[in-house]
């Protein structure tokens, strides 16, 4: 399994800009060249990063983006969910999926994928921002 390049480029986003924002904004394209990402690939992912309130942009001369909410207080899941949609191992697992056809026959398994799931989930929700950009 793999997480996508969009929930990827999300976690380098977040962790440069806390890595940065103290002196002044963080702008893109600084984290474009430090990354190594395209800045318009940046730009979609910080829009969806400032809409659930992880990022907030300043305009202007001085211009980039800092942190709207602590380091502490995100976590590398909600970072991932937001950029991406919640992690699904398996489409039966998915709620807006339509019902899966081996629902009935494969009960047996469905518990693995679930447990999966959950286990992925409790593991990039218990790593913050803070411990990933102070690595």
């Amino acid at each position: 399994m793999r997480a996508s390049s969009k929930a990827r480029y999300a976690l380098y986003l977040m962790i440069d800009v806390a890595q940065h924002q103290e002196q002044r904004p963080v702008p893109l394209r600084e984290v474009s060249i430090r990354q190594n990402i395209s800045l318009k690939y940046l730009e979609q992912i910080a829009s969806l990063l400032s809409k659930v309130g992880y990022l907030e942009s300043m305009r202007g001369a001085q211009g980039g983006y800092r942190l709207a909410q602590d380091a502490a207080s995100i976590s590398a899941g909600d970072i991932m969910r937001a950029a991406e949609g919640d992690f699904v191992s398996v489409a039966c697992l998915d709620q807006e999926a339509a019902v899966c056809p081996r629902n009935s026959s494969c009960c047996s398994i469905s518990a693995f994928w679930q447990g999966l799931h959950e286990t992925i989930d409790t593991y990039t929700d218990k790593v913050s921002l803070e411990e990933l950009a102070s690595r």
